[in-house]
């Protein structure tokens, strides 16, 4: 489908039971879904897993004032900000409390000129290329932390009508603990990722 084109005619709104599985289930299984906030957004091709016994993971320690969100009710977003800079999308996930999913990158496709005002005329390789890329290109920001991603402006769709695909795992970036454990995904072949997933191991 060229850029630009609207949602395809087997999207579906996601059910919230699809958030109550285990949380790299659900960060693996989101590749391929649209992602649109307000009439803007594309496809997910790119996500983390943070699991709430994870070192790596914000809820580690447990539930505190900023990271509260992640022990709220699945399917709703926990929206943090990296170094004090960039925005960081989450999606609360899960079979118990603590656990998300970052959203790492999207493949635009609906609401290219308000991204591009937004982050400036940039390629569309670079538009949502990366967590804080892509909360900027989306209007996102901790306003948002907590709210039903199943509710507006958010919404989360399938796409029934394409085949699964081919998912490429490799591990997390800009983590020292659990640096190892094989938690993020991407979309085989995608031009639209973060970086590059040189693993070689294929999950489907």
């Amino acid at each position: 489908m060229p850029i630009e084109e609207g949602l395809p005619k087997g999207a579906a709104v996601l059910d919230r039971s699809f958030f109550r599985r285990p949380v790299a289930t659900v960060a693996a299984e989101l590749l391929g879904m649209w992602l649109i906030v307000d009439g803007v957004g594309g496809i997910i091709v790119e996500t983390e897993a943070y699991d709430g016994e994870d070192p790596a993971s914000h809820s580690a320690r447990g539930p505190t004032k900023t990271n509260r969100s992640m022990f709220g009710p699945v399917g709703h977003a926990y929206i943090y900000r990296s170094y004090g800079i960039h925005w960081c999308l989450n999606v609360v996930s899960g079979t118990h409390p603590g656990a998300a999913v970052l959203i790492r990158a999207i493949e635009p496709r609906i609401g290219l000129a308000r991204m591009k005002a937004r982050r400036g005329d940039l390629h569309p390789h670079l538009l949502c290329a990366g967590p804080g890329r892509l909360c900027a290109a989306l209007a996102i920001d901790g306003s948002w932390d907590g709210h039903d991603l199943l509710q507006p402006p958010f919404t989360l769709h399938s796409d029934d009508e394409q085949p699964a695909p081919k998912i490429a795992v490799g591990t997390r970036i800009g983590i020292t603990k659990a640096a190892e454990v094989p938690w993020r995904f991407g979309l085989v072949g995608s031009r639209f990722l973060s970086k590059r997933i040189d693993s070689g191991i294929d999950a489907k």
